[in-house]
């Protein structure tokens, strides 16, 4: 059976995975990245670490996981609030270079979106839209197991989409941007304002909504309102045969999926209902969608 190496480099740690042809993770390790020592040091680590896993000599091709936009063309990083150092950097060539072997990046959310359109819940689905709901709002197109990153890499940058332009405006994003209306940090905010210091996270306001709370119960409803909004922008442009759902708020998926699912039916053409709905399935997605980058490219 082929296997390929997966790479999730993060502003703290770098993991790196042998992961088989079907998915499975056979070995992987973990390091911290440090990446204020700059560009080069981080290589270096990263290349420790691979030569750490048993069998990488085997391995056909690697692929990596990076958070911000990607210049997938060149292998180099765009913009990064957590790899700073390393914008610009050649480091799928440097890399590629030290293996020898066909080296792939993309961002983050992209290589988990392909983990779960080549092994997950997207599996057997021509077109696949995958979306995460966690603190922020991310997502990404999957065509025939290839992510599809747009001109300049923005492409599923889909938390700027604006539900409303009537809403507040909070920091960079539009004013109404979905992330801002309805992440797992919206949800805290707008819990907050309502509840107080009782809310820590989504989840309190999920409980509250679980023991049947009116106003914990509206905060949800408008989440869901204002997340089937989105996901209709999204639908009449891509109309994508499944809709993969992911991220921490899926915890509280009993509170608001199905009502999400009915609104966004509400709101789009009769010839579009096929469209599916299913919840990530996969515990790595990252580091599994980073392997699986060799192996769609090499076919």
């Amino acid at each position: 059976m082929r296997n390929f190496i997966g790479v999730d480099l993060g502003g703290t740690n770098i993991r790196a995975a042998i992961v088989s042809e079907d998915g499975t993770i056979k070995c992987m390790k973990k390091s911290e990245s440090h990446p204020e020592r700059g560009a080069e040091a981080v290589m270096e680590t990263m290349i420790s670490l691979i030569e750490s896993l048993d069998g990488y000599e085997e391995c056909e091709g690697i692929g990596m996981g990076i958070p911000g936009p990607i210049d997938t063309i060149n292998g180099k990083i765009i913009v990064s609030t957590n790899l700073p150092k390393l914008i610009g950097f050649p480091i799928a060539e440097y890399i590629e270079n030290h293996f020898h072997k066909p080296t792939y990046m993309d961002n983050d959310v992209k290589v988990a979106a392909l983990g779960e359109a080549v092994q997950g819940a997207g599996k057997d689905y021509p077109i696949v839209y995958y979306v995460t709901i966690s603190t922020g709002v991310g997502g990404a197109l999957v065509i025939d197991q290839k992510v599809i990153g747009g001109q300049n890499g923005h492409a599923g940058e889909i938390g700027n989409i604006c539900i409303d332009r009537n809403r507040e405006k909070y920091n960079i994003l539009n004013v109404g941007a979905v992330e801002n209306e309805a992440s797992g940090t919206a949800v805290t905010r707008k819990g907050k304002a309502v509840f107080g210091d009782k809310i820590n996270h989504a989840g309190d306001v999920f409980d509250l909504a679980r023991s049947g709370d009116e106003q914990a119960l509206k905060i949800v409803d408008d989440m869901a309102y204002d997340l089937a909004m989105m996901f209709c922008a999204i639908g009449h442009i891509i109309d994508p045969h499944v809709f993969v759902v992911g991220g921490g708020v899926m915890k509280g998926k009993d509170v608001f999926f199905e009502k999400m699912e009915s609104y966004y039916r509400s709101m789009i053409h009769v010839g579009m209902q096929p469209v599916v709905f299913k919840e990530a399935l996969l515990d790595e997605p990252g580091i599994i969608g980073a392997a699986m980058l060799p192996m769609t490219h090499l076919k």
